[in-house]
């Protein structure tokens, strides 16, 4: 069959002289219609969606940045305590935490923490974290199988956001607990005067490593 081409119909059009205007434009705004779908549906079929492969390698990636920015946090603190207290480790925390993130969110990421409760209204969930953070809450309280991790990929930008559950634990509860020492629930008031980031038992989610790769990201020099 000889494919319909715009010159085959407007030579159509040109020569049913006992057409009535009327019927002409609809068939004009019918052959527009099977144009756009046509169109609408190419460009569709050239979107790739990324690989397994891909994907796995990022999921690679994100598990070693979360790792990174959790042992570094781990040793600073320590650090500090040990020379310090707790009350040093909380004026740590707060002077650090973010400048490390930063440190790791290069080549397209970006590296934070999140919770439910937060001590730091600059790491606040927003809707798609919630979900999660509410996810794995579930998981760990009713001890679900499953990985407490998530990831979700955009489709259209290639973006791809992370996430992994950090568990609340025994050493925690000294700054994060339900029975936090006067002194230190003091320094962390001064220091966060709306945190919301006590009250956790252990075992329980105390939040997640939050990451975003974007690939149109400008490199880090």
């Amino acid at each position: 069959m000889t494919p319909y081409s715009f010159d085959n119909f407007a030579t159509s059009i040109s020569t049913s002289k006992k057409t009535p205007l009327r019927k002409q434009l609809v068939l004009i705004s019918a052959f527009a219609c099977t144009i756009a779908i046509l169109t609408t549906g190419t460009a569709n079929a050239t979107q790739k969606p990324a690989s397994s492969a891909h994907l796995e390698d990022i999921r690679i990636q994100a598990r070693g940045h979360a790792k990174a920015l959790g042992g570094a946090l781990k040793a600073r603190l320590q650090q500090a305590i040990k020379r310090g207290g707790l009350e040093a480790g909380v004026a740590e925390c707060k002077l650090v935490a973010e400048p490390i993130a930063q440190s790791l969110s290069n080549e397209g990421w970006t590296v934070g923490r999140t919770a439910l409760k937060v001590r730091n209204p600059n790491n606040k969930a927003d809707e798609w974290e919630q979900a999660q953070l509410a996810h794995f809450a579930e998981q760990l309280s009713q001890n679900l199988p499953g990985p407490l991790e998530a990831m979700h990929v955009d489709e259209q930008t290639g973006e791809v956001r992370y996430m992994k559950a950090i568990q609340t634990g025994q050493v925690c509860t000294a700054c994060h607990g339900n029975n936090i020492a006067p002194d230190v629930y003091r320094t962390i008031k001064e220091a966060y005067p709306n945190d919301e980031a006590i009250g956790f038992d252990v075992g329980s989610l105390r939040g997640a490593f939050s990451l975003t790769y974007s690939p149109s990201m400008p490199q880090a020099d």
